[in-house]
């Protein structure tokens, strides 16, 4: 057999790669690779094309917030416009009330609401023809400056109004509401007959006694509580019982007697307590025993009557 040629040694490695020459590294001309391998210049100056890119992009950058500024607020007014929209309405609305009231008030003060007529209701015995010319310096006036102290200084000159309101009726009318007063008798002096109302006002005086008032007898005058039960007792009657009285006589505020004339019957009525109740209590005794057939009702104490 033949014995194996030993392997051929590797050459041994090169401590260190020879240097790369310029010419390996640099393929190029010699002019070209020396001013490649020169460093570069720090002094010279940008090129104009340099320049002027830098100039047109700081413009572009205004250009683009100016737009972005102006694509902001149009958003803006895009989500506000309904909101805008209320406001405007709220404000036409606010303006065209302020005008109406303006308006309206304007109107009312000015000559288009003068009184031209006065209506005077609710008399019975006074001359409604007479309380309306009392009244006639209001003609021409402004509804709205009727001066009530001028009314209420004509009516004065009337003792049967116990009390009046005034009610505009636009555009011309004037409507004075009376309430007269309630005549309660007569009391007789020297100067004749004067009927009162239950306050003791004086409403007229006559030399003779006037149909359908009763004669007030009162110790202590219009002034005493006498006087004051009397012209309860005779407020609180029904009319049908009220004709019947002829006199009304008291001493104090509670023995107050009741006259019914023709027959002469007695009615004790006692103090002005309870006097509607009273009332009530005697109008079912006259229906169930008549004046002709009795000579006294005695209701001063309503839970016990006396009748005879």
């Amino acid at each position: 057999m033949r014995r194996p040629e030993p392997l051929p040694t590797q050459p041994a490695r090169a401590e260190s790669a020879p240097a790369a020459s310029d010419a390996d590294v640099l393929p190029f001309a010699p002019a070209t690779r020396a001013a490649l391998l020169e460093p570069p210049t720090t002094d010279a100056a940008p090129a104009r094309d340099d320049v002027g890119d830098s100039e047109l992009g700081l413009r572009d950058v205004w250009r683009a917030s100016r737009a972005r500024r102006r694509a902001l607020r149009a958003e803006v007014r895009r989500f506000t416009v309904r909101q805008r929209r209320q406001r405007m309405a709220w404000l036409g609305a606010l303006g065209a009330l302020v005008l109406l009231v303006v308006g309206t008030v304007g109107a009312a003060y000015s000559p288009l609401f003068a009184v031209e007529r006065i209506e005077v209701v609710g008399t019975a015995t006074l001359d409604a023809g007479a309380v309306a010319d009392a009244l006639q310096g209001q003609v021409g006036t402004p509804l709205p400056l009727v001066d009530s102290s001028a009314v209420k200084a004509a009516l004065v000159q009337f003792p049967l109004v116990e009390s009046y309101t005034l009610e505009a009726r636009p555009p011309h009318d004037l409507v004075v509401r009376i309430v007269e007063r309630t005549p309660v008798g007569v009391i007789r002096s020297a100067a004749g007959y004067t009927v009162v109302d239950a306050a003791g006002v004086a409403l007229s005086t006559t030399p003779d006694p006037p149909a359908g008032q009763p004669e007030l007898q009162i110790t202590g005058g219009t002034s005493s509580d006498a006087f004051r039960a009397a012209g309860t007792v005779m407020r609180a009657l029904p009319d049908a019982i009220r004709a019947q009285v002829t006199a009304v006589a008291a001493t104090t505020a509670d023995d107050v007697t009741l006259t019914l004339g023709g027959t002469g019957t007695t009615v004790v009525w006692g103090s002005d307590d309870r006097s509607a109740y009273k009332a009530f209590i005697l109008d079912r005794l006259m229906q169930t025993r008549p004046p002709g057939q009795t000579s006294l009702y005695d209701v001063s104490s309503p839970s016990a009557i006396v009748v005879r």
